[in-house]
């Protein structure tokens, strides 16, 4: 069951329990059934005729881009200009830091149907309270980027009943690459079987003297990732709990 202040998900393989539990909590609270899964914290959920979801926030991004006057605005085909370095000197100050703050806290929320935008979140955060016209345009081009690939999203294939059980992860870094404190970038991708489970692009925090020693810090926290994916996994599957993932 996962709840979110008066919003609930309930899921499981055994329907008379979950009617059981449905019945138990309505005889404490006042509750609404809205049936299957479709909608839930501006996530789409759509099942597909072979027992997957595909996760989108295709209204999210919409209201996203009405919100800061783009509705009209020409698709471009990547999140961040390649090799875009983004610093706390050198450019103008941005005239509505609260609009900047709200417009990057809500992107933030849509990297969790779109993964490949990391990365460029995580370039604009730093600047929240001190935004240049620089650090716009950046969002912006985000904000562009998910004009182009709104129907964009995640599909979780349904598990199969048994091993082999395969975990994997990929991981990545820069080098150097904060012009203004010289850390690196990490980057890392989590899945079980070929669905993609977690991911993150996080400032690492110190800094480092090589590229490879760059790659060996994005590689650990990989594995430490990896790591406790795997032991929450086996702790479910030894629970036998049904694996669903929003």
């Amino acid at each position: 069951m996962l709840a979110y202040v008066d919003d609930i998900i309930v899921t499981g393989n055994i329907p008379t329990f979950i009617k059981s539990l449905f019945t138990n909590l309505n005889s404490e609270f006042s509750l609404k059934d809205l049936g299957n899964l479709h909608y839930f914290l501006g996530i789409e959920v759509r099942p597909q005729p072979n027992g997957a979801l595909f996760l989108t926030q295709s209204k999210y991004i919409r209201d996203l881009l009405g919100k800061t006057k783009m509705d009209e605005t020409n698709p471009i085909s990547s999140p961040m200009v390649g090799g875009c370095k983004l610093s706390k000197l050198g450019y103008e100050p941005f005239p509505d830091p609260t609009l900047y703050t709200s417009i990057v806290g809500a992107l933030q929320y849509a990297t969790d149907t779109g993964p490949e935008i990391s990365f460029s979140i995580n370039k604009v955060c730093p600047y929240m309270s001190d935004p240049s016209e620089q650090h716009w345009a950046a969002v912006k081009r985000i904000l562009r980027y998910l004009a182009s690939t709104i129907n964009f999203g995640l599909k979780f294939l349904p598990p199969s009943t048994g091993p082999p059980f395969t975990e994997h992860a990929y991981c990545d870094a820069d080098w150097a690459s904060d012009p203004d404190n010289r850390r690196s970038t990490s980057g890392a991708a989590i899945f079980s079987r070929s669905n993609l489970v977690s991911w993150r692009s996080k400032k690492q925090p110190v800094v480092e003297r090589s590229s490879t020693e760059a790659e060996y810090r994005s590689l650990v926290l990989a594995t430490a990732g990896l790591g406790n994916f795997c032991l929450n996994y086996t702790f479910l599957i030894t629970l036998q709990s049904s694996f669903v993932t929003i």
